[in-house]
């Protein structure tokens, strides 16, 4: 066997696999979950072939912008440990490619939702990939430590888009549901930047722990999870909410506050002593935390249509 049967990252050629991380799989299905809850939380009615078409381009909106973000945080994204296998990073696709059909499939989404449903949809999916691309990937993370809070709104957008995809307007209860990714965002990443800050300060990213310290982070992460809690309490006393949402609500914002609370209490040296255990747990919480509240949604509007949920 000869040196050249073996090849590298750099030398093999891009697979569908490789274009497909581009689009941040794991990201695109948070916003595939809640545009779905959005749209059919609705207070109508969606052809289901239209719904499919639509939660499709919403989801290829949400892939260009995360192609759209590995092309322009190509640089940095090669000193950060967790993001070292981007396809960016390890040469199976250029950014410059990233960056062609990022911008393609934005195009292709928002005109092809805008076409299956209505322009107010089409209008806010457009609206969050420049704000994704440009307000967040460009401007807001290399400049501020609040880059997080304000840039969280780009990810808060999706069950806002399900739901003007089938109504064709913006209410109360959609901006509730925007608003609760948008508390979220904030102790879903700083309890993550809590334990990968070396990654942020070698990349020279402005992270809450980066500029202000884990100390600081610790606060904010309490202070967010209070607002979250009632946001989500709020959620649950509009027309898509009812007692099922509520008494899980109420039972998940205690356990999550619990979490930031005992992360607010530790101080640098016991979270380095035991391998930021608390703050892992709290991350991994958070997760469940999204998807419990957003099912709760959906459950209550399957209680409802029985005439067994809402108030």
């Amino acid at each position: 066997m000869t040196d050249s049967t073996f090849t590298t990252d750099q030398d093999r050629e891009a697979g569908f696999g490789d274009y497909f991380a581009l689009l941040k799989p794991r990201v695109m299905s948070l916003v595939v979950f809640t545009a779905f809850v959005g749209m059919l939380v609705a207070p109508a009615p969606i052809n289901p072939f239209v719904g499919l078409v639509a939660i499709l381009f919403i989801a290829i909106g949400g892939g260009a912008s995360g192609a759209l973000n590995m092309w322009w945080d190509a640089d940095i994204d090669a000193k950060m440990r967790r993001t070292l296998k981007r396809p960016t990073v390890t040469g199976k696709v250029t950014p410059d490619e990233a960056k062609v059909l990022g911008f393609a499939l934005s195009g292709i989404s928002v005109i092809m939702l805008f076409l299956a449903t209505n322009w107010v949809a089409a209008a806010l999916l457009a609206f969050t990939i420049l704000f994704y691309v440009v307000i967040y990937t460009m401007w807001l993370k290399r400049w501020t430590p609040q880059n997080i809070v304000i840039g969280g709104a780009a990810g808060a957008f999706p069950p806002m888009i399900g739901w003007a995809a089938v109504t064709g307007d913006i209410t109360v209860a959609s901006v509730l549901m925007f608003a609760l990714t948008f508390a979220w965002t904030p102790p879903h990443f700083w309890s993550l930047a809590l334990f990968v800050k070396n990654d942020y300060a070698n990349a020279d990213v402005p992270m809450l722990t980066v500029t202000h310290g884990r100390r600081v982070t610790r606060n904010h992460i309490l202070a967010y999870t209070f607002i979250l809690a009632a946001v989500a309490v709020g959620l649950g006393l509009t027309a898509i909410g009812g007692p099922t949402y509520m008494v899980v609500a109420v039972l998940m914002n205690a356990w999550f506050i619990k979490g930031a609370v005992d992360i607010w209490r530790r101080e640098d040296a016991d979270s380095e002593a035991d391998g930021h255990l608390v703050e892992r747990k709290f991350f991994k919480l958070s997760l469940l935390y999204l998807f419990l509240h957003f099912g709760m949604l959906l459950v209550e509007h399957t209680l409802m249509r029985f005439g067994l949920g809402g108030w």
